[in-house]
């Protein structure tokens, strides 16, 4: 459905989900979203029978398959959606098949809502609460748009559903109805987060991060402070403004505090976010190619802001300390060359061989600066590395770790929540490679294993702290036809978050 673009719509609309009980053949939605069994079952409860098997008798009943069907003007039930292969019992694997299918199908019917029967699917080892949140973040993620920019008379496609009603049994009710609240809070998140990486970068500056993030200081249980230059010269962050100091636009060091836990003085968990807001690379200069994507160079801060909004919004009990630090890299007369030394918060110095490995000089500051909130578990989150691209692709995030029961948990939430991830080596034998002849560290190596490298660097300022590095260069972002953010590690970031919030 091709579709004039309004005002009200070049923002992404506002989809609720519900749980809903009771018999389907009385549902009040505009199209059923089922098997064909089921689907079979219910045209007949409501008169329809023969519509639907004259227009299901070529369709191909296995997994990745989708039919449309309508059902007449006179029917109560306008459409229903057939999802082929479900009605026996399926791998975890090819149920996200066919969930994703099913979603694709459903983005450009005509009508307001829709019914979803899916969570009925007999999955091996799977319960109904991941049956529907699996259901519900693939429909968040396939509803997603971004239009900010179009003008009026700009022809765009747009979702017209924008309610979608998940059904339960009485069994199965209370798990259902959990994962319809936590995934309602994470479409609040990822939208948002999708939406940061996705804007230009005259649009998305620090200053503009920081504006954003202080509307979540609305909640009472949230604040909102920043370190500006000034402040961080005064906390000797030589690595940081290393590279703001080449841009017009200050460098902003974001804090956001939630304290959701039932007792304020819980040690909180603590995500660190890598803000380049553009990354030309400095005086280091990246080739022209592609340079637009450096825009998406900020996706590591969006995501942790994005997970921090969707515990917010979902009242988890767990106090959470977000650090987003967030510059521009630009090349100037001011800005820093290649060979100079500066010094770290830490206090150690750092010889900076290359300019376009700047994510690790700002966030080595923004990790020495969190360790005094004593926080559980620090994990960052960055586009750190094209090495990571190389070794991992786009499919999973690489999960970088001195504490391998957090690594594990980050892992294991990548698993529930399809937004997977991979432990990388972290090993004492790459330490060496980064000695210096004239400082303590160097910020950039040779000789292969870029992304590893990176992590060691960052491994540097987390000495005492329980800590995680996860490189998302190849995740954050998809180039090409379909460029923009994926909103990637929030879905798992948010899973780590509800466990260790015992939800």
């Amino acid at each position: 459905m091709r579709a004039t673009i309004s005002r009200s719509a070049r923002h992404n609309q506002i989809m609720k989900y519900s749980t809903k009980t009771g018999s389907l053949s009385a549902t009040r939605f505009g199209c059923l979203v089922a098997s064909l069994k089921t689907a079979r079952k219910t045209a007949a409860g409501i008169g329809a029978g023969k519509i639907f098997t004259a227009a299901t008798t070529d369709f191909s009943d296995h997994l990745g398959q989708t039919l449309i069907v309508r059902l007449g003007s006179r029917s109560p039930l306008a459409r229903i959606a057939v999802v082929g292969g479900l009605d026996k019992s399926v791998s975890a694997a090819d149920f996200s098949k066919a969930v994703k299918a099913a979603s694709s199908a459903l983005k450009f019917i005509p009508g307001k809502n829709a019914l979803w029967t899916l969570t009925a699917t007999a999955v091996a080892k799977r319960d109904p609460y991941w049956k529907a949140s699996t259901a519900l973040s693939v429909l968040s993620n396939t509803f997603y748009s971004f239009n900010q920019h179009k003008t009026a008379s700009a022809e765009v496609t747009a979702p017209t559903i924008n309610a979608i009603g998940i059904h339960a049994d009485e069994r199965t009710k209370a798990s259902v109805a959990r994962a319809v609240r936590h995934a309602q809070a994470l479409k609040t998140g990822l939208d948002w987060a999708r939406d940061l990486g996705n804007e230009p970068p005259n649009v998305c500056t620090p200053s503009y991060l920081l504006r954003e993030a202080r509307k979540l200081a609305k909640d009472p249980k949230v604040s909102v402070s920043v370190l500006d230059e000034k402040r961080m010269a005064e906390l000797n962050m030589g690595a940081f403004l290393a590279v703001s100091k080449g841009s017009e636009t200050p460098g902003k060091m974001i804090i956001v505090r939630y304290l959701g836990a039932r007792r304020r003085a819980d040690a909180p968990i603590a995500l660190v976010g890598k803000g380049i807001t553009f990354d030309t690379g400095g005086i280091s200069l990246k080739s022209p190619g592609a340079m637009d994507e450096m825009k998406f160079d900020m996706c590591g801060a969006a995501c942790v802001l994005g997970a921090t909004r969707a515990a917010i919004a979902a009242r988890l009990p767990i106090n959470i300390v977000t650090v987003v630090a967030a510059a521009e890299n630009m090349p100037s007369g001011r800005a820093t060359r290649p060979g100079d030394i500066v010094t770290s918060s830490s206090g150690r110095t750092i010889e900076i061989i290359n300019t376009d490995a700047e994510g690790r000089l700002v966030l080595c500051d923004a990790l020495t600066y969190v360790a005094r909130y004593k926080p559980k578990a620090v994990v960052d989150v960055a586009t750190l590395t094209g090495a990571c691209i190389v070794a991992l692709g786009s499919h999973a995030s690489a999960v970088y770790a001195n504490d391998d029961e957090l690594a594990r948990s980050l892992v294991a939430a990548g698993e529930f929540s399809g937004d997977r991830a991979w432990q990388m080596p972290l090993w004492d034998e790459y330490q060496p490679a980064l000695k210096s002849p004239f400082a303590d560290i160097v910020n950039s190596t040779t000789g292969g294993a870029g992304s590893i490298m990176a992590a060691c660097f960052l491994s540097r300022f987390t000495e005492d702290l329980s800590w995680a590095h996860m490189d998302v260069a190849g995740s954050a972002f998809s180039g090409g036809a379909n460029k923009g953010s994926t909103g990637r590690p929030v879905g798992l970031l948010y899973r780590y978050l509800i466990k260790e919030a015992g939800q």
